[in-house]
């Protein structure tokens, strides 16, 4: 848990959520990105939303008083069992509501774009991001995660294979920080159009709970890509480097 003893302001977003997990809450409720843009201070983000610094920081030192609150520490998980988690839980979550957001924000737009043009747009970038990212779960759980495994068991076992096809790990790093920063943008877009995923007056219930779903697939995709960007790539790339250092030096 975070405590006084921490600058808060001259720390990033994604060391304070690495710090404690408990803070997405904070940050999703003001739209501060911890997960592509996560390299940025507290204090630089806010000033860039026009946000009080103070009032963020009385919110993280009060997330110590519920003891109701389960400690969850990623950032201390070992790698396989981060890729399990990320699989069992966000990449889950993914495949289950792609196919149910995709029919829903579909059907709005059939129903409702010619008095809300909008929803048309949104169909149109969520059909993008659907496909992105079956593709992209498919390279992560096919590719990069298994060698991720691989380097775990090298490391603790000494059993694994050398350097892949794809020479140094950070290229599909780069690839896959890449797609998450599109999806990302993709899900910002609709945040933008749908202000704040705020149905109007005359939405039905398809149209209201449409919205729901991509608010809720916004918030996860954050917290999975910063599981992914700030914990399990830059440790998988330190690990790789630990294990073949002469091999990646030259």
């Amino acid at each position: 848990m975070l405590t006084e003893n921490y600058e808060l302001t001259s720390l990033t977003l994604s060391e304070i959520v690495k710090n404690d997990f408990h803070t997405v809450e904070i940050f999703e409720k003001y739209n501060l990105d911890f997960c592509c843009n996560g390299k940025r201070t507290l204090a630089d983000a806010c000033i860039e939303k026009g946000i009080d610094s103070e009032n963020i920081i009385n919110q993280i030192k009060n997330l110590g008083g519920s003891e109701a609150k389960k400690e969850i520490r990623p950032n201390d998980w070992e790698l396989d069992f981060l890729v399990s988690y990320i699989i069992n839980n966000h990449h889950s979550y993914v495949n289950r509501m792609l196919p149910v957001i995709s029919a829903h924000t579909q059907k709005v737009a059939s129903k409702h774009g010619e008095n809300h043009s909008e929803t048309k747009k949104i169909a149109e970038i969520f059909a993008s991001i659907n496909i992105e990212m079956k593709h992209h779960m498919m390279k992560e759980e096919k590719i990069l995660f298994p060698h991720i495994n691989k380097l775990v068991g090298l490391s603790n076992n000494g059993i694994g294979e050398s350097t892949p096809y794809f020479g140094t790990i950070k290229n599909p790093i780069a690839m896959m920080e890449a797609e998450h920063q599109s999806a990302g943008d993709g899900m910002s877009e609709i945040r933008n159009v749908t202000k704040n995923y705020s149905p109007p007056a005359d939405a039905c219930e398809t149209y209201k709970i449409s919205f729901k779903e991509l608010k809720e697939f916004e918030e996860d995709l954050h917290k999975h890509v910063h599981l992914e960007n700030n914990i399990l790539f830059p440790k998988a790339i330190k690990l790789e480097e630990s294990l073949f250092h002469e091999q990646i030096k030259n």
